[in-house]
């Protein structure tokens, strides 16, 4: 496989560990105006970005999270700090997750047992889940980079092995390092819908109940 390519590969599993996150210290602790809203996320994440005119967040798609229930309406056209939270949240299951299971997971937190917690609870959960992600990310890059090995190291039996290095191998190792990604994100998908199917399910019997 081509060196520069190896490099490019290696350098983006490496850039994981350094993936931006929002600290539970930097959520302000005052409502915020839309416009506050998409800067701060924009400036937060930007390092998340595909490409550097990509958004974050946009008024449109705000408007529709609120619209779908994803999160309740601004009060007074203010956001307040749970508004916020909510809002991380949804930025990291939207491209995996549908529109309806996110609301199911996004509902659970702002109902019993949770309907009479604490102000500060919403909080509480993003620390604990903040923390809890923060200490997988050596794990995971580790994974990546042996599941890089497994796929630079495959062979394809296309009779162009001897020929290490050449375009044809190099897009064959690229082709397997997405499929093993692909595969786990699929099983992952999988067994998130079938978690959120299951708490779905458990709130309608607390309805009926």
């Amino acid at each position: 496989m081509d060196d520069k390519m190896r490099n490019v590969i290696k350098s983006a599993i490496r850039e994981f560990e350094r993936l931006s996150y929002i600290s539970p210290e930097d959520i302000p602790d005052i409502p915020l105006y839309m416009d506050q809203i998409t800067t701060f996320m924009d400036a937060k994440l930007a390092a998340c970005k595909r490409h550097p005119e990509d958004k974050i967040f946009t008024k449109t798609m705000i408007n529709n999270y609120t619209k779908n229930k994803l999160i309740p309406p601004p009060d007074k056209k203010k956001y307040s700090r749970d508004h916020l939270l909510s809002l991380i949240y949804v930025y990291y299951l939207k491209d995996f997750l549908q529109i309806s299971d996110i609301k199911t997971l996004l509902s659970a937190l702002n109902e019993t047992p949770f309907a009479h917690r604490e102000e500060e609870a919403m909080q509480s959960i993003y620390d604990a889940v903040f923390h809890l992600v923060k200490s997988q990310t050596g794990y995971m890059t580790k994974d990546l980079l042996k599941r890089w090995k497994m796929a630079r190291e495959a062979s394809f039996g296309t009779g162009s092995e001897e020929k290490s290095g050449a375009d044809g191998d190099g897009y064959l190792n690229l082709f397997a390092f997405v499929c093993l990604l692909s595969f786990d994100v699929y099983v992952k998908k999988k067994l998130i819908e079938t978690v959120v199917d299951e708490l779905e399910s458990s709130r309608e019997s607390f309805r009926e109940d």
